[in-house]
């Protein structure tokens, strides 16, 4: 099977859907491969958070800068899925609100507040009552809260439904069930990959199966990402006609993503098992622990999901966005926390390095190579 037109994409989550849609919206033809059902693993358990300024680190001031160009890309990556395929992702713009319950808990979102306001972010202070006024479904025991306008949300699954529709509409192929065993190569040269114990022949090959990825294969070590598997539970409940909330929440040990539809998801433990992928009761205890803590009224809410899904991991902890020393080989994985938020960059980023063949200045920082 001769396919050296075509680029073929190992991974059919956010990530590697995304990119081959962008890729199909610039004129190439591509082939995706999905071990399982596409945007089923740790795409589908996301809560959609769309959340740079909340999740900004002291040392991640690269990261922060690409989460920032990412969620400013969203918009128009929403407005081209719904050009596409007629789909409303649920892009919500109504901030988010960091919470702390008790008096250790405010002083260091104090710090955290201090650090965000002396980099220019857009945070306000906020008092227990000032918080309760704005999310009346807070607990009295708040004693502080910040309010990031500009962290925004998205309906994770609607997202996984348009890609998957442009995808096809595009006239993309999409293999499910269908794992890649291993990239293979001829010398310095890529070849194709081994999908099924078939080998197909390609050119250009994006790796983009998440935790899944350090596992194919046939990478020569120096390309071989460093990327490991971090368990997350959330749980999803239903809300009713007395119980609404309105905002995403955020506390140092849970958070709260409301969608319109009803769903609250709930989140989520952070987990060094390796590929384990099955619910425990601690897990699930701590969550539950941390937000009735935080939002009391979730006590009689409807339990109708809980879910595990396994986050990319780099060994920084931050993406790998990058071209490989293997000519046409390229990578995009890693993006732990932030997957749904790095969709649009990452899309964007891939499909013009592919066709222009060269990285930008924004994704420099994110090369493979920076762990040589």
């Amino acid at each position: 099977m001769t396919k050296h037109n075509t680029i073929a994409i190992i991974g059919g989550g956010v990530i590697g859907l995304s990119i081959g849609w962008q890729l199909l919206r610039r004129g190439k033809k591509v082939d995706i491969f999905e071990r399982g059902e596409a945007g089923k693993s740790a795409s589908w358990v996301s809560a959609g958070m769309l959340a740079p300024v909340s999740e900004a680190g002291f040392e991640e001031m690269d990261l922060l800068q690409l989460n920032l160009a990412s969620i400013e890309q969203f918009p128009r990556f929403a407005d081209e899925l719904k050009e596409d395929t007629g789909i409303d992702i649920d892009f919500r713009t109504e901030g988010t609100m960091m919470i702390a319950v008790d008096r250790d808990q405010s002083e260091h979102l104090r710090r955290l507040y201090e650090f965000r306001e002396k980099i220019e972010l857009p945070v306000e202070w906020l008092t227990g009552s000032e918080a309760r006024e704005r999310e009346p479904e807070l607990s009295p025991a708040i004693k502080s809260a910040v309010w990031i306008p500009n962290d925004y949300q998205v309906d994770n699954r609607k997202l996984i439904h348009a890609l998957i529709e442009a995808v096809k509409k595009l006239n993309g192929s999409l293999y499910e069930q269908t794992p890649v065993e291993s990239i293979e190569t001829s010398g310095k040269k890529l070849t194709g990959i081994s999908a099924n114990g078939e080998h197909r022949h390609y050119s250009e090959v994006v790796i983009a199966n998440g935790a899944w990825a350090r596992s194919i294969k046939g990478l020569p070590e120096d390309i071989r990402p460093p990327v490991r598997p971090v368990k997350g539970q959330i749980l999803t409940l239903r809300m009713t006609d007395d119980f609404t909330l309105r905002k995403v929440i955020r506390s140092p040990e849970a958070y709260f993503a409301p969608k319109k539809d009803g769903r609250l998801i709930i989140g989520a433990t952070v987990e060094e098992k390796g590929f384990e992928t099955y619910p425990t009761a601690g897990g699930i205890k701590d969550i539950l622990e941390s937000a009735w803590e935080a939002v009391p009224g979730i006590y009689d809410l409807p339990l109708e999901e809980i879910n595990v899904g396994l986050r990319p991991a780099s060994r920084d902890n931050a993406p790998i966005i990058s071209d490989t020393p293997l000519a046409g080989l390229y990578i995009a994985t890693g993006h732990y926390r932030h997957g749904i938020l790095l969709t649009p960059v990452t899309a964007y980023e891939i499909a013009d390095l592919i066709i222009n063949g060269k990285p930008s200045e924004l994704i420099q920082p994110f090369s493979l190579l920076r762990f040589k």
